[in-house]
């Protein structure tokens, strides 16, 4: 079979990769971006959050609509109050097994193929039980895919 060569674009126009050049791209399958706590408190990873200003975030909790948003989990060891950490919002997001049970409260880590919701008893929280009081809103965060990894998918919030 032939070499081939990839289509890139250069000065506007489609041509194939030139001989002897390379790509050299990044692959990310994450995002994250930088915002400041502002929750009153520190924020550990694995905190669900929702951005409540420009540049900052709180504390997110699926009990009214204006927290309900969550943008991502926090992806630092630790974020204090009024100091910007990083907030992952797709992809694969690792913690201890304790780290999670702080944010779960549960007891050994993530439960392997279970789905976590945005809490709506506690901010900052996941569970595995999704809200179904009126007034609260589900709101999937991502689904465990062992004990310390959570795949982050959140889905828009639908009000009970």
């Amino acid at each position: 079979m032939a070499a081939r060569r990839p289509l890139v674009i250069i000065n506007g126009q489609v041509q194939q990769l030139p001989a002897g050049d390379t790509l050299n791209a990044s692959v990310s399958e994450v995002d994250v971006v930088s915002l400041t706590n502002t929750s009153g408190g520190a924020a550990p990873i694995g905190t669900p959050v929702y951005i409540s200003a420009s540049g900052s975030f709180s504390l997110a909790r699926a009990n009214a609509s204006g927290t309900t948003e969550a943008i991502g989990l926090v992806r630092d060891a630790s974020i204090a109050n009024a100091t910007a950490g990083n907030i992952q919002t797709d992809g694969v997001l690792t913690a201890t097994t304790g780290q999670w049970d702080a944010i779960t409260g549960q007891t050994g880590g993530l439960t392997f193929g279970a789905v976590y919701f945005l809490s709506a008893a506690t901010a900052g929280r996941l569970t595995s039980t999704a809200p179904d009081t009126s007034g609260q809103y589900v709101l999937r965060v991502g689904k465990a895919l062992s004990t310390t990894d959570l795949d982050i998918s959140i889905l828009a919030p639908i009000g009970l």
